[in-house]
C-alpha cells in the first residue's frame, strides 16, 4: 500500500534524539494508528508499550531485538516486529524511512 485514505493526521510532531528521528501520528476511521518517520544516521535504543511492526520503507540498518545478541541488517526495504514492553536497539547507517504499525 503506496498511501492510506481517509485519515487524520496528529500536526505535532514526535521528536526523538534530538532531531534525529522524527514521525506523525495518522490516526485511522477504526482508531488504529501508525506512525511515518525518518531516521538518520546514528544509534538509538527505543521502548515499547505494546507490540509494534516496523516496515522499512527506504534505507539502511541493523537491528537488535529483545533477548537476542544478533543484529539483523536490513537494506532498502524489509520488517521487523518487536514485541510489548520491551527495549530494541537501532543502528541507522544510511537516513531511513519507516512505518510502525502499533499491534
Amino acid at each position: 500500500m503506496s498511501q492510506f485514505d481517509n485519515v487524520s493526521v496528529v500536526k505535532a510532531a514526535n521528536i526523538y534524539f534530538d532531531g534525529k528521528v522524527t514521525s506523525r501520528t495518522v490516526i485511522f476511521a477504526d482508531g488504529t494508528r501508525k506512525t511515518l518517520g525518518i531516521m538518520l544516521p546514528g544509534e538509538y535504543e527505543f521502548g515499547t508499550g505494546q507490540p509494534e511492526l516496523m516496515e522499512i520503507l527506504a534505507g539502511e540498518l541493523t537491528v537488535q531485538l529483545p533477548g537476542s545478541q544478533d543484529w539483523i541488517s536490513i537494506s532498502g526495504t524489509g520488517e521487523f516486529t518487536v514485541p510489548g514492553d520491551s527495549k530494541f536497539k537501532l543502528k541507522i547507517a544510511q537516513t531511513t524511512d519507516y512505518v510502525c504499525s502499533y499491534l
